[in-house]
């Protein structure tokens, strides 16, 4: 089994050799919306943050509890947005690269970030239906 090697250094393609600058511009459009899907997540943070404090300063239990509930149900919203945007700026930069090791490490990234979108999707209907009670 010596000789079997897989290659997983990318080859450059028609789009680095003729169409560098198409190549930098989608680099550019990737990076972002790397860091629009960041904002988004940290808009929500803070948004959640002030959401428990505001919560916490009640004085009655059931509206701390609602408070919370609702507060983490819209962060989950806002923690899935930036996954989807982040998963469609990782499918731009593998297309980019050319790279079967870019392309092994793609599936990995949006397996983990579906798995994550999955369960906090599940969670956040939970705590809707909690609520509705």
């Amino acid at each position: 089994m010596e000789g079997l090697s897989l290659d997983m250094s990318g080859t450059e393609g028609v789009l680095h050799t003729e169409l560098e600058g198409v190549v930098m511009a989608l680099e550019w459009v990737a990076a972002g919306i790397d860091l629009l899907s960041i904002l988004i997540m940290l808009m929500g943070a803070a948004r959640f943050v002030w959401g428990v404090a505001r919560s916490e300063a009640s004085r009655v239990p059931e509206r701390r509890v609602q408070g919370l509930n609702a507060e983490r149900m819209a962060l989950g919203r806002y923690i899935l947005a930036g996954l989807e945007l982040l998963i469609v700026s990782d499918i731009i930069h593998t297309a980019l690269s050319l790279a079967l090791g870019d392309l092994v490490f793609l599936g990995l990234l949006v397996l983990i970030r579906a798995t994550v979108s999955y369960f906090l999707d599940r969670e956040i209907r939970d705590i809707r239906e909690e609520m509705s009670r």
